[in-house]
């Protein structure tokens, strides 16, 4: 698959960096982590449970489309994308770009982001992202998956759709 350019979508704990580390590797195209592109101001206000707002994540997103369009050759991008104004964002730096929405309920995502030790993103923020959330379904260019599937049949999907996106 040439020149493909993927975001991996969906709330705190949907899996973002496992299925988009995975789907970077099948594409052989680089994998572009988001939340590595973070401010300190960003990552501060959420370890001290604040939610981020569309000031924070404005000069965030504009990084990552920045991010994508270093990439001619194609990447993977894991980002929350939450909202049609951030995907509009993303788009418009690479027009052709594809969502993979890693969908789960937000009881699942709390359990998924409380069992995390490892990451400055805390549980009580996880009610915040579901408010924030515009469902992207029926957007041209997404996929909308089970993310509570195993990561490698999650990556299978978003490789075959992928594949007959690209056949069209």
């Amino acid at each position: 698959m040439n020149r493909v350019h993927v975001v991996i979508m969906g709330v705190a704990g949907c899996g973002k960096s496992a299925v988009g580390a995975l789907l970077a590797a099948r594409l052989g195209v680089p994998l572009i982590e988001g939340d590595d592109f973070h401010p300190a101001a960003n990552i501060e206000k959420m370890r001290q449970a604040l939610p981020l707002d569309d000031n924070d994540r404005a000069g965030w997103l504009a990084r990552l489309a920045e991010e994508l369009c270093a990439h001619p050759g194609g990447a993977v991008l894991t980002c929350s994308a939450l909202k049609v104004a951030y995907r509009v964002r993303l788009r418009e730096a690479v027009p052709d770009l594809k969502f993979v929405h890693l969908a789960l309920s937000q009881h699942q995502a709390m359990e998924r982001v409380a069992s995390r030790t490892d990451h400055f993103y805390p549980p009580s923020l996880v009610a915040s992202q579901f408010e924030a959330l515009q469902d992207p379904a029926g957007e041209p260019g997404v996929l909308v998956v089970d993310a509570t599937a195993h990561v490698a049949r999650l990556v299978d999907q978003a490789v075959d759709w992928l594949g007959r996106a690209a056949e069209r």
